[in-house]
């Protein structure tokens, strides 16, 4: 891998964020060539003033003045970002950038143009889901490995490893949750190479700080069957 572009899209994460960049600083050791582009996403706690003073911690900042949803703030690290592999990295701490060494390794193994993980199968420890978004993850993985004829087990694992240029981020319409599937679909028919590995996570509950809610459902399939409709008449 000649240049690994890390992407954190963050959202009032004053909690974890320098937490997150620190860890991922740490893995300039393991990882030769390293990137980090940071979009604050319209934040209104504390995460912009602390990015600002700690610039030493990233490579590129990108600000957002409002909240416009993740898929946005992907868009907009992707503008910034033209070659390389992009890795996204939440800011929350539910996957541990010391992963990252590992995912890389893989990806130079096998000569991988995408590498999803798996939060389902193999992994070494996985803090117990809430029952519905672990099914409603299921039933939405399942719809889109019917539609592009696939073998996900975890469509919406949050560590994502893709080259750059497989992505045109002029084609992506979601800005919200359904952003990941949209991307996926892409991904799916340019790419050559598309492996899975399974990754260990650590999952936030409503009270940690978790944003995602079951309404998300709905968007999300609305990307799987839409996006693969516009790839199949375009």
């Amino acid at each position: 891998m000649d240049l690994l572009q890390i992407l954190v899209p963050v959202y009032n994460e004053e909690d974890t964020i320098l937490v997150v960049l620190k860890k991922l600083n740490e893995q300039k050791k393991f990882v030769k060539s390293f990137s980090i582009t940071v979009v604050d996403d319209g934040s209104t706690d504390n995460t912009s003033k602390l990015l600002r003073k700690n610039s030493h911690l990233y490579s590129n900042l990108i600000t957002s003045s409002l909240n416009y949803g993740k898929g946005n703030a992907i868009i907009m690290g992707l503008k910034s970002i033209k070659t390389g592999y992009v890795l996204i990295q939440d800011a929350d701490l539910e996957y541990d950038p010391t992963e990252i060494p590992r995912l890389v390794s893989l990806v130079d193994q096998y000569g991988a143009d995408v590498l999803l993980t798996s939060r389902l199968s193999g992994s070494p420890m996985t803090r117990v889901h809430y029952f519905w978004h672990k099914w409603g993850n299921i039933f939405l993985t399942r719809v889109f490995n019917v539609l592009n004829n696939t073998s996900f087990t975890d469509l919406y694992s949050g560590y994502l490893i893709f080259d750059r240029k497989l992505v045109n981020e002029k084609k992506l319409k979601f800005y919200g949750w359904g952003q990941q599937a949209e991307i996926m679909t892409y991904l799916v028919k340019n790419a050559a190479n598309i492996y899975e590995c399974p990754i260990t996570y650590r999952g936030r509950t409503y009270e940690e700080g978790k944003k995602i809610r079951a309404s998300a459902i709905l968007n999300v399939l609305f990307s799987i069957v839409l996006t693969r409709f516009r790839i199949l008449f375009s």
